[in-house]
């Protein structure tokens, strides 16, 4: 039981130790995160459908 309070305390020190962002730097963090989740979704899309595209053309021979 000792071991599991030094750890907690110890835990709770460093977390006082750190350095916290200010909510600018969380909101712009947030933000950049926001738009680089949907230019990565746009791109697999985009792969998603030609390659959909792709598949269709060597399977069956036309695209509708």
């Amino acid at each position: 039981m000792g071991k599991i309070r030094r750890f907690i305390s110890e835990t709770i020190a460093e977390l006082g130790r750190c350095t916290w962002p200010n909510r600018q730097q969380l909101f712009e963090s947030t933000v950049l995160v926001v738009v680089a989740i949907v230019i990565l979704a746009l791109f697999v899309a985009g792969v998603d459908e030609v390659a959909r595209i792709v598949i269709r053309l060597v399977t069956v021979g036309r695209l509708f």
